[in-house]
């Protein structure tokens, strides 16, 4: 059995049901079977203990039920005593070892994010958080082992994960917002419009915001629908944001929240109806954090702005490191940083992902959510709203991004050549001017009269395409920018350019 093939970066992931053509079902119930028995045999080694409890979730997708089942009896057969936390978020079940009423060895979440309806996958966790690719890695080498104990005494127990979640949530607004008059109903006389896509977010507005004295009408997509009929779950959509900030306007709201499908990630849109996502959700997240962490370090991913590093540096007069793309790269480089002694409290990526250090630095959408609602509440008391806090985060005219398909079998080292020699050539050419500190890919400032902005280009995490960013302070800067580019990309026969083809000639 192929597990590796399924392995991408941190995470299981692959198609789970027919129905879209060309695309066979790979993540299969053998495989989640052997997966979830690698995952067994991981945490007896690390634990060095035989007998583990382990606790199962699952969002809203259409395969979960039937890939549960498979997980369950899994885990079942190598003794494992299995909690069954039915729908849940991502980051409650890294809670379901953490939580008093759980205290489990490990937890499996069965999720594929944002991706189409035929996929699904695999999250694992255990005491230390999430696990990175080289446990995966060990995960599936045990799994593919196929040497299992077969114990065969384990057992099923079903549990409500996410109210013990939510009421987790709620103590946190109440202790914060902390007003003597309203302190058990510390969100009345604010609206605030939830959008969970049809995944598995729909919790929050009856299980977190509406016992606290929230106004949630206007709120849409709750129920869990895996077809996701409305939109992506995907806060960086462009179609689930703009439905989102056309409910807030319509609705008159003081507040709106959006999450993806396993509730991993969130974004905001502010009274007036504008979207705080990418690189303002960043601005806002960091804001919240420096009250607290004066001069902290904010690590985000490689493509946020340099409007926004001048917001972070100069307005909130916190230190900003561009790192890597992929939320586990951010937090793994923020808690390298505390480990050295340099405080970083926040790892985010424009996309939503956003890890705090006071929250385990798990990825919680909801959790971020929650600190931006007991943000809002403390403003709305004082007369004033959450947009005050990015005021000054300017932005820059255009943006652009482009993606090249490398054609080539060998496309990592097809995709090193050419950043290694696109450097090299930048070097000739003055109109390329390289970035200080390069942590992935080759980022290069234009000046007035080359496009008055920037571009980055990469090697995409998994995939066989060069990801390229543009941004630009003039009209059209991004296309003089991209014609510098091609210049030097057009001599690469395995790269297909025509997306830059065609946005140059527009």
């Amino acid at each position: 059995m192929e597990l590796k093939k399924l392995q991408n970066g941190s995470d299981i992931r692959g198609v789970a049901v027919d129905g879209v053509e060309g695309e066979s079902v790979t993540l299969t119930k053998e495989a989640v079977y052997a997966l979830a028995r690698g995952f067994v045999a991981y945490l007896r080694k690390k634990y060095g203990k035989e007998e583990l409890r382990i606790a199962i979730g699952h969002d809203s997708r259409i395969s979960a039920k039937e890939l549960k089942e498979s997980i369950m009896q899994g885990l079942v057969d190598e003794g494992v005593q299995v909690c069954d936390c039915g729908l849940a978020s991502t980051p409650s079940m890294f809670m379901s070892t953490v939580f008093e009423e759980f205290k489990e060895d490990g937890a499996i979440m069965i999720t594929a994010s944002h991706l189409p309806y035929n996929r699904n996958g695999m999250k694992f966790f255990d005491k230390d958080g999430g696990l990175n690719k080289e446990d995966i890695k060990s995960l599936i080498t045990f799994g593919e082992q196929e040497s299992f104990i077969n114990k065969e005494n384990g057992s099923v127990e079903i549990k409500d994960l996410l109210s013990v979640y939510s009421a987790f949530l709620r103590e946190l607004i109440k202790k914060e917002v902390n007003h003597p008059n309203t302190y058990d109903k510390p969100l009345s006389g604010m609206k605030i419009l939830v959008d969970a896509g049809n995944g598995a977010g729909g919790f929050y507005v009856d299980k977190v915001l509406q016992p606290l004295g929230a106004d949630t009408s206007g709120s849409q997509f709750l129920e869990p629908d895996g077809m996701f009929p409305n939109h992506i779950p995907n806060p960086e959509d462009a179609k689930a944001m703009q439905s989102i900030c056309d409910a807030v306007k319509t609705n008159h709201s003081d507040l709106g929240i959006i999450f993806d499908t396993d509730v991993d990630r969130s974004s905001a849109v502010d009274k007036y109806g504008h979207e705080i996502s990418r690189n303002a959700i960043v601005a806002l997240a960091a804001a919240l954090v420096c009250e607290e962490h004066p001069g902290t370090t904010i690590v985000t991913d490689s493509v946020t702005s340099d409007e926004l590093h001048d917001f972070l540096e100069n307005v909130l007069q916190v230190k900003h490191l561009r790192f890597k793309r992929g939320y586990k790269n951010v937090i793994n480089e923020a808690v390298r940083l505390n480990k050295e002694g340099i405080d970083s409290q926040l790892a985010i990526e424009t996309s939503g992902h956003a890890a705090l250090k006071e929250n385990y630095f798990l990825d919680d959408g909801a959790y971020l959510a929650t600190k931006i609602v007991i943000k809002a509440a403390k403003m709305h008391l004082e007369g004033h709203s959450l947009d005050e806090l990015i005021k000054e985060l300017k932005h820059p005219l255009e943006e652009k991004e482009l993606r090249f398909k490398i054609t080539c079998e060998d496309f990592g080292s097809y995709g090193d050549k050419v950043l290694e020699e696109l450097k090299v050539y930048a070097e000739k050419h003055g109109e390329f001017m390289l970035a200080p500190v390069n942590h992935e890919g080759l980022r290069f400032s234009f000046d007035k009269e080359h496009g008055n902005g920037w571009c980055l280009l990469r090697k995409s995490l998994h995939d066989p395409i060069l990801p390229c960013n543009i941004e630009s302070n003039t009209e059209n800067g991004c296309k003089e920018i991209a014609k510098h580019l091609y210049a030097f990309l057009k001599n690469y026969k395995e790269l297909d350019l025509q997306a830059m083809e065609e946005f140059i000639k527009e």
